[in-house]
């Protein structure tokens, strides 16, 4: 397993609609690990194989404390939401920077494990938005098109404790 660097906002790969997984090679089961790495040394709760310069439908996403319940979804579709919110949303893609976006409160994903098995999952509030901000990246859309106002620049906890 290896860390992948993270493609920044501007790249064009970040723009373009991500190709449908048709079997689990060994390259996907790698890159797999790979994003999953990638995105715990990162500190993020999602990422989408774009992120990392691969046109396939591949989201790996872990809104756990611990960083240690990995949900793998291939060729993810939302279908159903329900309610709303409305708060900051990041991406690795744009780092250092936040957005206040609406996204469904709850969504429910139909989606194929590392082993082509066929699964449903369900998230409400941070899951949920994971769900639909990593879909997005499939489909070339980034969470700055859906930002209600300005993108602002957020600072780490790190960068507060020095001040």
């Amino acid at each position: 397993m290896a860390k992948r660097n993270i493609r920044i906002m501007g790249d064009s790969i970040l723009n373009k609609t991500s190709k449908v997984i048709e079997e689990v090679t060994p390259k996907i089961d790698t890159l797999i690990d790979d994003m999953l790495d990638t995105m715990y040394d990162a500190g993020g709760v999602g990422l989408a194989a774009p992120q990392v310069g691969v046109l396939k439908r591949l989201v790996v996403i872990d809104v756990s404390l611990e960083g240690n319940e990995p949900i793998i979804l291939i060729n993810p579709e939302i279908i159903s939401t329900d309610g709303e919110q409305t708060g900051d949303e990041g991406c690795l893609s744009l780092p250092g920077k936040a957005g206040i976006v609406t996204r469904p409160n709850y969504v429910k994903v139909k989606a194929y494990d590392r082993h082509m098995k066929p699964f449903e999952v369900e998230g409400e509030g941070l899951l949920a938005r994971a769900f639909c901000h990593e879909i997005d990246h499939l489909d070339g859309i980034l969470y700055v098109e859906k930002v209600n106002g300005e993108v602002h620049e957020v600072t780490s906890y790190d960068e507060e404790e020095e001040e």
